[in-house]
């Protein structure tokens, strides 16, 4: 029995396919899938072998009609990080970076973040991981507490805040923190 020839993924440029039509294949396909910062979708072109002045082209034109906005993006990727993660500033800044987005758009999106909401959402990564570390010394409890928000992108003095006020709650339910 012959065997058939593999065929080419769908949005791999193709002999009878031309570089635009193709980059616009990809750039739909992934932008169906999730929204992209524009880095993302330059280096999508670039390892399909999409001319770069194609890639360019294309992509201030979906710009223009809105379909990539650096901008909507980093809102839609900060509240989702915020929700899921519960990710302070700090590693929402550094992830923002990692999509390619511009430090100064970063800083506007990121200045909208609510510094209660951040301490709130703290406040929940405590109180859930506290249920897991019943029994332990408090000193290693505090330890582990302050690493996990740290690694999240709190900082000490809210971190230590945050886990003397939630271990304060836990031994007394009563105190008002």
């Amino acid at each position: 029995m012959p065997r058939r020839a593999a065929e080419p993924p769908a949005d791999a440029p193709g002999d009878e396919a031309d570089p635009e039509s193709v980059a616009r294949k990809i750039l739909l396909d992934q932008l169906s899938m999730t929204a992209r910062s524009r880095r993302e979708l330059e280096e999508r072109l670039a390892r399909k072998d999409v001319p770069e002045e194609v890639a360019t082209r294309l992509l201030d034109r979906f710009e223009e009609v809105g379909l990539v906005d650096d901008e909507a993006f980093a809102r839609s990727w900060v509240d989702s990080r915020q929700r899921t993660r519960g990710l302070a500033r700090t590693a929402l800044a550094v992830e923002l970076r990692r999509k390619g987005i511009a430090d100064e758009t970063a800083r506007t999106v990121l200045a909208e973040v609510d510094p209660d909401e951040e301490k709130a959402a703290a406040r929940v990564l405590v109180r859930k991981k506290l249920r897991s570390m019943r029994g332990l010394d408090e000193q290693v409890a505090v330890r582990r507490l302050v690493g996990m928000l740290a690694r999240k992108g709190y900082g000490a003095g809210l971190a230590y805040a945050v886990v003397r006020q939630e271990l304060a709650l836990q031994d007394d339910p009563d105190a008002d923190c």
